[in-house]
């Protein structure tokens, strides 16, 4: 009978611990430096690394950076950067997300 108490401990213990991260981390600080019409594909990549995914919006090309942390003991934290790029790889438009309060 003491193993089915542990056992329940141990799983409350493991859920209410529950967590889990989408996408990869990228630096949210230099969003503000993206230009439309000036920064290019390889300047998004130095700045920021590999997009998370890569498709295609309304033909042009689209990177997105996405990172999602998911926790039951505190609020979800996501942050998205979708830039959309010229056939000819400069940014045409971007947009940053987050549920974080602006400074």
């Amino acid at each position: 009978m003491n193993y089915i108490g542990l056992i329940i401990f141990i799983g409350i213990i493991l859920i209410s611990n529950g967590c889990g991260t989408a996408g990869k981390s990228f630096d949210t600080s230099n969003t503000e430096s993206i230009l439309n019409g000036t920064t290019t594909r390889s300047d998004i990549k130095k700045i920021f690394g590999e997009p998370y995914k890569i498709g295609v919006q309304n033909g042009q090309p689209v990177w997105i950076h996405e990172k999602h942390h998911y926790s039951v003991l505190r609020d979800d934290t996501p942050e998205d950067l979708i830039i959309i790029f010229s056939s000819d790889g400069i940014v045409q438009s971007h947009q940053f997300m987050s549920s974080k309060p602006s400074s």
